[in-house]
């Protein structure tokens, strides 16, 4: 067993499909620990990991903490690095093992991100795309690239960095929750990488409500810019979610419930430095920064540079 990584898998109502995850895991070269957080399903799921996958460790929480339930895995682990995945998303073999061997190399470095390949025909991921095009060039390790953003059940975590910062907000729920990590973890300086070379594959479920998540994710968009950027920032967002509300029906559900948050958001605002601004609006005006995913670069060169 690798003792350096940890595999974290969050489920929910999705058993058969997270077994065929589960097989693929338990089989890698690494033999990653392997911890199950169940999100309050009502299939039977953690009794199917016990019985189907005795050495994998399985929680089962009594009721739904969407992202947030990673942090409840990440605590059991032992070991100085957390791998994620969801339900539909496993890693390659050699993947953790390469991850891990960049994270002991470059201790600055809080979040390794995969390369995604999705489906049978393993097409690259677009947001994989976006984060390899990063517009703030190579990380400080000369290999990868700086990057501020990641999918969550394709990324490799520093343990302690990522418990420091809090981990994801348990208030976003699943969709979007990458970004306001992202921007704490370099508010507190530390790197983030994408890894061409480091491999992860997502086979999609069909979503339960597409048009949910999109709501989630678009309220998940204001929450993190209301949050920690600053107020031209903020109030850019808040505009553009307003003028894409006249068209969008599920728009003009996630401005309300935006708006709901509005007291619990300015009590916990803290915007990012400035130097981490900056570097947002370069990444903004490059086009590296999705406004759907929190795609981008950011290490701390680039926070020093910009801070000038």
């Amino acid at each position: 067993m690798d003792p350096a990584v940890s595999v974290v898998v969050i489920t929910r109502d999705r058993a058969e499909l997270l077994a065929t995850t589960l097989d693929r895991l338990v089989a890698l070269p690494e033999r990653p620990a392997v911890i199950v957080v169940d999100n309050g399903s009502g299939d039977g799921t953690p009794a199917m990991v016990r019985h189907r996958f005795p050495q994998v460790t399985v929680v089962a929480l009594p009721v739904n903490r969407g992202s947030a339930a990673r942090q409840v895995g990440a605590r059991l682990a032992t070991t100085p690095y957390v791998a994620f995945a969801d339900d539909d998303s496993w890693w390659a073999p050699g993947a953790l093992a390469a991850a891990a061997g960049y994270l002991d190399q470059h201790p600055a470095v809080a979040v390794v991100a995969a390369r995604v390949l999705v489906g049978v025909d393993q097409r690259l991921d677009p947001t994989s795309a976006v984060m390899a095009a990063s517009a703030l060039g190579p990380a400080s390790g000369r290999r990868g690239r700086a990057i501020l953003g990641f999918l969550a059940c394709a990324a490799v975590v520093r343990r302690e960095a990522f418990l420091h910062v809090g981990g994801f907000p348990e208030r976003f729920g699943v969709g979007g929750e990458e970004e306001p990590l992202a921007m704490a973890l370099a508010a507190e300086g530390w790197e983030l990488v994408y890894l061409d070379d480091v491999v992860a594959h997502h086979h999609p479920a069909l979503a339960r409500d597409p048009t949910a998540r999109r709501r989630v994710q678009a309220r998940n968009r204001l929450w993190a810019a209301w949050l920690a950027r600053s107020p031209a920032a903020a109030t850019r967002a808040t505009l553009a979610a307003v003028a894409g509300a006249r068209h969008d029906a599920a728009l003009r559900r996630a401005l309300v419930d935006a708006a709901r948050g509005v007291g619990w958001v300015y009590r916990e605002r803290k915007p990012v430095p400035p130097g981490v601004e900056r570097a947002l609006r370069l990444l903004e005006a490059a086009g590296s920064r999705r406004p759907t995913a929190g795609q981008g670069g950011l290490d701390r060169r680039t926070i020093r540079r910009t801070s000038r």
